[in-house]
């Protein structure tokens, strides 16, 4: 969440930067600002009550220290009173606390100055591009491939639990596995230290990454334990650092998951969301990062570099879009999506998002780094490398050979230990 020290001394650009985003509660600002100001009025009247407090106490030690035990019992009576107020006023101050965290949870992150006004998707800027990206429309979709080599089972997967819960098969299970260790592998190499992190998080790691209260509708809960089931590593992952100070020479620490996501995609339907495309379970690695401030830019110029170069060894045209400001997530102040292009559905497929999201994370997290100027908030970073089901749809539609196999990349086939699908 914003800082609201950051809101009251650039309230313009925290506007200008919202209206970037088409986000319409713009008066939420002064109110969080109207509620920060009832609270150090509260804070400023509380201290001197308690200040007033400690100096009566003072006194009555002394008067009884002299036998003047008459004029002790008549101050105590005075710090009777004190403390009710001090209780009155703790009360109010923790309600103007938790109002002004409240407010601040309906406010997204400011764009970065990079980040363009949009709408949504349309309005994204194409930076990047490489391979040939040409449809194919003899191609089969990935689907048919599925079923052709039965090495992904859709219906199956409706049987044992519903829609979008896809059942690997055969080469098809073998397939996935290689891609999963092929990322973590080149992820670790890239220096990423690998974490096996809990598939289900609390209310708290929800809260600390974002996902709650504003994807609380997209996410699988758990109401006996009040858990949710992760829509992605990241949430765990980062949360492993909340409510703590690193040291700054701990710094930049970079760790990579892979694990199941779960989403729920509620209204989710028509042909976009054919075989692979759009999944309620799905598997992910992931990477993130926790920097310093003045690093993380140049953090996240390295993050997007290391996942160019996973999709080029997989051998995928692919494009990179910077997002504007009304396609950006909630907690992103500058996001970065690689799409595939897929030969068969002659359309781009997003495999991968990198984000930057500076403080905002780490202020909810109440992750902080301590150097020689003090304590502060660390900036935070994630991005998929990569995620699994587009990435696997787009190797069978995009390395089919005329006699209707499928070549697995080279720098797949020590995973996969086969060199075509047939």
């Amino acid at each position: 969440m914003l800082v609201v020290s950051y809101i009251q001394e650039n309230k313009d650009r925290v506007i200008e930067g919202l209206k970037k985003r088409n986000f319409k509660q713009l008066d939420l600002v002064d109110e969080v600002l109207n509620v920060d100001e009832l609270r150090r009025k509260t804070q400023f009247e509380l201290d001197n009550v308690l200040a007033e407090s400690n100096k009566l106490a003072k006194e009555i030690g002394n008067l009884f220290k002299d036998g003047k035990s008459e004029e002790a019992n008549e101050l105590k009576n005075k710090t009777v009173d004190l403390k009710t107020q001090s209780k009155e006023l703790q009360d109010l101050l923790s309600s103007y606390e938790n109002s002004v965290k409240d407010i601040l949870y309906q406010i997204p992150n400011i764009p970065n100055d990079l980040v363009k006004a949009g709408k949504d998707a349309e309005d994204n800027e194409i930076v990047f591009e490489k391979g040939n990206a040409t449809a194919k429309p003899e191609n089969l979709p990935h689907w048919e491939v599925a079923k052709k080599f039965d090495i992904i089972d859709f219906e199956l997967g409706v049987k044992i639990t519903g829609a979008g819960f896809p059942v690997y098969k055969g080469k098809g299970a073998r397939l996935q596995r290689a891609l999963t260790q092929f990322f973590l592998d080149k992820n670790a190499d890239a220096g990423y230290t690998e974490i096996v992190p809990p598939f289900v998080v609390n209310e708290a790691s929800g809260y600390g990454t974002g996902q709650l209260p504003d994807k609380e509708g997209q996410m699988y809960y758990i109401g006996e334990d009040d858990l949710y089931l992760i829509p992605t590593s990241e949430v765990p992952v980062t949360n492993i650092y909340r409510d703590t100070i690193v040291k700054a020479e701990d710094l930049p620490i970079t760790l990579t998951a892979y694990s199941p996501c779960f989403r729920r995609e509620a209204g989710s339907y028509g042909k976009d969301v054919r075989g692979l495309n759009r999944l309620h379970q799905f598997e992910k690695v992931e990477i993130v990062r926790i920097e310093k401030p003045e690093n993380s830019y140049a953090a996240l110029e390295g993050m997007i570099e290391h996942v160019k170069g996973l999709l080029e060894d997989l051998e995928l045209p692919y494009r990179i879009l910077r997002l504007c400001g009304g396609d950006t997530g909630f907690t992103s102040a500058i996001t970065y999506d690689f799409e595939v292009f897929s030969e068969a559905q002659e359309k781009w497929l997003e495999v991968s998002s990198v984000s930057n999201f500076e403080n905002f994370q780490a202020n909810r997290l109440k992750l902080r780094f301590k150097d020689e100027n003090g304590t502060q908030l660390a900036h935070t970073l994630n991005g998929s490398a990569l995620a699994l089901p587009r990435i696997l749809a787009s190797i069978l539609e995009n390395h089919q050979q005329p006699d209707g196999k499928i070549k697995i990349p080279k720098a797949l086939q020590p995973y996969t230990r086969f060199e075509v699908l047939d």
